[in-house]
């Protein structure tokens, strides 16, 4: 029996893996896609090796059991209820996330795996071992990711116009520029590297020493940016222009982010796998439980499967069903999102990747005005965020005592 509950639980956590491939690449890869930046096949092959990467080197071997502390950890004190709630918790929020993919709509899949934990919660608990006010932030966090997002993005976009393509010369500008652009790219990707992932968590470094690192980074890499994109004189001179300054640091942007998706959302498969395979082999398990380097692994070839195989079908939503999407414009995304998530993690704030890449999307294409945004789409995945943690919960319940008759 509990070989079979293994090979159970492994098979649901490759699933729910699959999913947040699929679903999840969208945040990392929609706008360079969106923007011609890269191909789609090409989007697809650096995320998928960017999210192995970052799953089974940069993610943590440590797990909470209940995720971002939505319900009490007496949940898991009788281990036969445990591991029908963590079952039921992982296959609830895999069908829920599978089920917005194949609808071509971006949702969370963090928050997926917490309404999960909640249906599980009240199924076994009640009411009494919810924590409303950590469910009230994740229900602010629908609001403040994408709102946040979208107004760094209008300013960012705003800003490249202003500065850049209304000059006469906006080559010249943007080439004279670059350094600018580019280290404020990178100071937010150093930022986040030490304060969102799980290694550089691990790293502890304080907030002073982080500042100043990341200042000498974007500074250094600024102007060594500046002298590799004299390497294409394409971008100087030939048809790209402006643009192709703007086109190779998205690239890059683009990159951090599907490294730090594959180091932070793996544990959104792994986490209750984890739990199962101590459970198992335990029989008990704590807050927290140890994830040894081969489940890493596993959830990074699972998320590099899903990108491969239903990664298109979001990132052609965000990338090209919202706005039209330019170099400038898709930078400014990727700027905006992961500016939004470090702000927000900093001030303790439980934000979403995904609702601050479609944020950031809305916010270049209101740049241009009203008409530019297709609000029947963000209507579309506005009213899948609000029904993910609810659909996640009650499909859970409905799980967890299907899969307690047969335990």
């Amino acid at each position: 029996m509990e070989y079979f509950i293994l090979i159970v639980g492994f098979t649901i956590g490759f699933y729910m893996a699959w999913n947040i491939g699929a679903n999840d690449v969208a945040n990392s890869m929609a706008s360079a896609v969106g923007a011609k930046a890269i191909t789609l096949r090409q989007a697809i092959f650096i995320a998928g090796i960017l999210n192995i990467v970052g799953a089974a080197f940069i993610g943590s071997h440590v797990t909470d059991t209940i995720r971002k502390g939505i319900v009490a950890p007496q949940v898991l004190d009788d281990p036969q209820i445990a591991l029908a709630g963590a079952l039921a918790a992982l296959l609830a929020a895999a069908l829920w996330v599978s089920f917005a993919t194949w609808k071509s709509l971006p949702v969370s899949t963090t928050h997926s795996i917490v309404g999960a934990m909640i249906g599980f919660g009240i199924v076994t608990g009640g009411f009494s071992v919810i924590n409303w006010a950590g469910l009230a932030a994740v229900v602010a966090s629908w609001v403040i990711s994408p709102v946040f997002a979208m107004v760094i993005a209008f300013i960012m976009f705003k800003t490249i116009v202003r500065m850049v393509l209304s000059r006469a010369d906006p080559v010249a500008v943007a080439f004279r520029l670059s350094p600018v652009f580019i280290g404020l790219a990178v100071f937010v990707i150093a930022m986040s590297f030490v304060f969102k992932t799980p290694l550089g968590k691990h790293l502890d470094l304080g907030t002073p020493a982080v500042i100043l690192i990341s200042l000498v980074l974007a500074t250094v890499m600024g102007y060594a940016g500046k002298k590799a994109l004299m390497v294409f004189r394409n971008v100087r001179t030939g048809e790209e222009g402006a643009e192709g300054i703007f086109r190779r640091i998205q690239i890059g942007t683009s990159c951090y982010v599907a490294l730090a998706q594959g180091a932070n959302d793996v544990a959104n498969a792994i986490g209750p796998l984890a739990l199962i395979y101590f459970l198992v082999k335990t029989g008990k398990a704590g807050t927290t439980v140890p994830v040894p380097f081969v489940l890493l692994l596993f959830g990074g070839l699972g998320i590099a499967v899903g990108i491969a195989m239903g990664g298109a079908r979001v990132i052609r939503t965000v990338g090209e069903r919202i706005t039209t999407l330019s170099n400038p414009r898709g930078f400014s995304v990727d700027f905006a999102a992961a500016t939004t998530v470090l702000v927000a993690s900093k001030m303790g704030l439980p934000v979403s990747t995904t609702h601050a890449a479609v944020g950031g999307v809305m916010g270049v294409g209101l740049a241009r005005g009203l008409e530019a945004v297709n609000f029947g789409v963000i209507f579309r995945i506005m009213l899948y965020w609000v029904l993910t943690v609810p659909m996640a919960a009650v499909t859970s319940m409905v799980l967890f005592k299907i899969i307690d008759i047969f335990m």
